[in-house]
């Protein structure tokens, strides 16, 4: 069953850049909204198109330090510099982009929470890494945090579940909420042991009166669809049926693919499809069918627009053409991406029976000590 759904949409996403040779490429918010239109997505009666606005200073500082906001003010102003130790530059401007993206997920949220929307999704968010008083990983401020904060402050929602399922341990969120019980968060992501931020094990698993509310799934490089989603159901749906959550917020980077140019992983469109159908699942049986979806990674341009758009697609119960509409290929051209023909991607990572059954031993060996560690602490 799908109700409403809102997809959150500005074309001025796109000004959230840090210049022509920084892998987060603006463009991929294009053409995502893009193909989900040539798909003929936005003509189906249940879907809405939702025009966000900036977040306020109050609603930045539900989160962020007044001393942080008004630095990312100044260097915005200015235009150079950085805002963390080298990832996120101070672009000229970026700080009415990134206020807005917070907007986007804010807009993303009430829409829910009010009841006018059962799904909403506002893929330029996912922002994780952001903390209180410092940017991080591209991220300038954290519009996932602000949105609890937000949902709680203004709604009051008791209990929200994050699930993120970005290659990146979804450290800025985690340290935000790491000693509530109020939240849980669960991140899907590559092991720190070879990819930044170089967090997120299994024995971060809270602290005080949130301990066991704070699960990490740190996966081995080369984890592969089946494995990862043998994972992904392992821990994620006995976790939300436990929490309960009156909402979901779920980050859906996409940098899993196996032609992300700054992972290791070897995942395909055909995972992102079971994960959408999971979570709808999810929403439907557990948080009075509420789910809002933000973007996150995705570096390969053409490879995120398409899994984003399956997302969609699948959260609303439709099923697409096997083929990209032409008019869609034509615009990455223009931006200079080669298109796919397909939707879904046409082959699979090259793994030898061997070397997938090592990494599925190693995911195995994951979920094990996911279980030993955390569900005593739940169960």
């Amino acid at each position: 069953m799908s109700g409403k759904v809102a997809l959150v949409f500005s074309r001025e996403f796109a000004a959230y850049s840090f210049g022509p040779f920084h892998p987060l490429r603006p463009e991929r918010q294009i053409l995502t909204y893009e193909l989900i239109k040539e798909l003929g997505l936005l003509d189906n009666p249940n879907v809405s198109v939702l025009t966000p606005r900036m977040a306020t200073m109050d609603e930045l500082k539900l989160f962020h330090t007044k001393e942080y906001i008004d630095r990312v003010k100044e260097k915005s102003e200015l235009g150079y510099g950085y805002l963390d130790y080298g990832d996120t530059p101070a672009a000229k401007g970026i700080f009415e982009a990134s206020a807005l993206r917070v907007g986007a997920t804010i807009t993303a949220s009430k829409c829910v929470a009010e009841g006018k929307f059962t799904h909403s999704f506002n893929f330029s968010g996912g922002l994780h890494h952001a903390r209180s008083s410092a940017a991080a990983g591209f991220c300038v401020f954290n519009d996932i945090v602000i949105a609890v904060k937000y949902l709680k402050k203004n709604f009051n929602v008791k209990k929200i579940a994050i699930v993120d399922i970005d290659a990146h341990h979804a450290d800025g969120t985690q340290e935000a909420f790491y000693s509530d019980p109020t939240v849980l968060t669960i991140s899907l992501h590559e092991d720190g042991r070879y990819l930044y931020p170089g967090t997120g094990f299994i024995d971060e698993c809270g602290s005080g009166p949130g301990i066991g509310y704070s699960v990490n799934v740190p996966l081995p490089p080369e984890t592969f669809d089946d494995a990862y989603l043998y994972a992904f159901n392992a821990v994620v749906p006995p976790l939300i049926e436990f929490f309960g959550p009156d909402i979901i917020i779920q980050q859906f980077g996409v940098d899993t693919h196996y032609t992300d140019p700054l992972t290791h992983f070897a995942l395909t469109t055909k995972t992102y499809e079971k994960i959408a159908e999971k979570m709808h699942e999810l929403a439907h049986k557990y948080s009075h069918n509420r789910l809002v979806v933000v973007g996150g990674g995705g570096y390969n341009p053409e490879a995120t627009a398409r899994s984003w758009a399956i997302a969609f697609a699948t959260f609303l119960g439709i099923k697409l053409p096997e083929e990209t509409p032409e008019e869609w290929r034509k615009l990455c051209e223009e931006y200079g991406v080669k298109p796919s023909k397909y939707l879904h991607d046409e082959r699979a990572p090259e793994l030898t029976e061997i070397r997938k059954e090592v990494v599925f031993n190693k995911v195995e060996k994951v979920v094990k000590e996911i279980r030993r560690t955390i569900w005593p602490f739940l169960f």
